[in-house]
């Protein structure tokens, strides 16, 4: 049986202090029988594993979701050299990273899930491993580029840290990732995921309908208010172990306009300007939350709250809330014929309103104002994404061709 080799990043700080001690094997008892199963084909499990740790540590501490994102991709790679290959990770070579990338092209039956699962749970003093915990999601499609690249990406990362820390003297990921059949180059045009104006009109006004009869349902419309009026990812709206977005984030200048203050990717901070539309909005939420209709500089209040319990929503239940949102929308949309629209809502993601957001408004706004509120490090960034000006240029060069 595969079992799970890390936990949360709030208990990777116990993993590592623990890892040589019995209270490791104590509170972790699945993890440490199979540790001790994989000892008599690879001797150097509990060295590769602390490594593991160590390098998690270092690039996943910053946000929850870059640990995430590195612990499913090198975990499996982990399990893989172990379970499959009977390798140290430090023992893999070209060939064995060639091998790996087919493996996560095509992964066994018995090491995929159909559906997300959680990991480890507490009960009685022990962190119970769950059973149905798999390190890969089966998919209905071919893997995508981006899969394939994240994949490449970590591997690159995981084995530059390693030489960087005298672990091993060599990466075979960089040859391996140009030498791939799988990998394709793309130079094509790439347009972001965005709902279109009919779908988005559902999601909204099916979402503020739905207010009227069940108030809780303002938190979802002002959810939907920041992530396509703000452009803002759900990491930014939800609570963090390093951040926590209240009420007192939003601020006004001495000329009267209004901006909040947000935690982006790599900790960086940045002030997204607000609408005369979202404020109003705004105020609607405060409203309903019985708090004064603007905010003032010492609110502690979290900005998307809790119905039950202390506190700000985390990024799983944010997404909750756009879920739920989407399907309602979903089911209008079916319900009045417009089936195509409805199946397509039946695959978006929250992230889809960022970019909504941003394609709507770079049709209006200056690229440089667009980037900041988008928190984008390169103006080059939002062009390419939102605007992509060499493109239409060529499109409009290319349009009288005659044949």
């Amino acid at each position: 049986m595969l079992v799970a080799l890390v936990d949360t990043l709030k208990q990777l700080r116990y993993q590592i202090a623990h890892l040589e001690d019995d209270t490791l094997a104590t509170e972790y008892p699945e993890l440490n029988q199979f540790i001790k199963t994989i000892f008599l084909d690879v001797p150097q499990v509990k060295t590769d594993l602390k490594f593991l740790y160590l390098f998690l540590y270092v690039y996943g501490r910053k946000s929850e979701a870059t640990y995430s994102r590195f612990r499913n991709e090198i975990e499996r790679f982990y399990l893989w050299s172990w379970c499959i290959q009977h390798k140290s990770i430090f023992d893999l070579r070209r060939d064995d990273i060639e091998a790996y990338v087919e493996f996560v092209m095509e992964p066994l039956g018995s090491w995929s899930s159909d559906s997300v699962q959680w990991r480890y749970k507490d009960k009685e003093g022990q962190r119970i491993f769950n059973k149905n915990w798999r390190p890969f999601m089966v998919k209905k499609s071919a893997i995508s580029q981006q899969t394939i690249s994240s994949m490449f990406t970590a591997l690159n990362v995981f084995y530059k840290f390693a030489i960087l820390e005298e672990k091993t003297f060599a990466n075979y990921v960089p040859v391996v990732k140009k030498n791939s059949p799988f990998l394709i180059v793309q130079s094509q045009i790439n347009q972001p995921d965005t709902l279109s104006d009919i779908q988005w009109e559902y999601v909204f006004g099916v979402t503020k309908d739905v207010c009227a009869t069940e108030p809780d349902f303002e938190r979802n419309l002002f959810t939907l208010a920041c992530l396509k009026g703000l452009y803002l990812r759900i990491s930014e709206l939800s609570e963090r172990p390093q951040w926590s977005p209240v009420m007192s984030h939003f601020w006004q200048d001495n000329d009267g306009f209004w901006f909040l203050r947000v935690m982006g990717k790599g900790n960086k901070l940045r002030d997204v300007t607000l609408s005369d539309d979202f404020t109003h909005y705004l105020k609607r939420y405060r409203i309903y939350r019985g708090l004064p209709s603007l905010p003032t500089a010492d609110e502690p209040f979290p900005i998307i709250h809790k119905i039950r319990g202390q506190g700000g929503m985390e990024v799983r239940q944010i997404r909750r809330l756009v879920k739920q949102s989407f399907d309602l929308a979903e089911h209008s949309l079916r319900k009045d014929g417009f089936i195509d629209d409805a199946e397509q809502l039946s695959c978006a993601t929250a992230h889809w309103l960022r970019h909504t957001g941003a394609t709507h408004d770079a049709q209006t706004r200056p690229l440089k104002h667009l980037s900041e509120d988008l928190g984008h490090a390169k103006l080059a960034t939002t062009d390419q994404i939102y605007i992509q000006t060499n493109v239409k240029d060529r499109a409009k060069s290319g349009i009288n061709r005659k044949i």
